[in-house]
């Protein structure tokens, strides 16, 4: 399993910007698939996740309601909404996935065999 995540760069506060996680070798709807932030000086921290099974979604707190993730099989591609941006958002953010992740494991970084490499998301204010 290949992810190559995209779409990050710089954005005035209150902005928006749309992350892409293309899986590549698999199919990405038997994977969950997770959004993780991790910025300088501070410890990795989940940010959203879609299951597997059924699709259904999860959120930090701290994004609820400013970030969707969705997901479109056709284009074998997990996608990071983030609307409403705030300087504190500011991070690598990086997309993982698991065939087998079990829900209480869903904002468990290490509970992902898969990783990508991260795109930075840098919010002005």
């Amino acid at each position: 399993v290949q992810l190559q995540a995209s779409g990050g760069g710089l954005v005035q506060a209150g902005g928006s910007l749309r992350l892409s996680c293309v899986m590549s070798g698999r199919t990405v709807s038997a994977y969950s698939v997770g959004w993780f932030r991790q910025a300088p000086g501070k410890e990795r921290e989940f940010v959203a996740a879609i299951k597997r099974s059924g699709g259904t979604t999860f959120y930090a707190d701290s994004v609820k309601g400013r970030f969707t993730i969705s997901r479109d099989n056709a284009k074998n591609t997990v996608y990071l909404q983030m609307n409403s941006l705030k300087p504190e958002d500011t991070a690598a953010y990086s997309c993982a996935a698991d065939a087998s992740l079990i829900t209480s494991s869903i904002g468990n970084g290490d509970a992902y065999d898969w990783w990508g490499q991260g795109t930075q998301v840098t919010v002005s204010s």
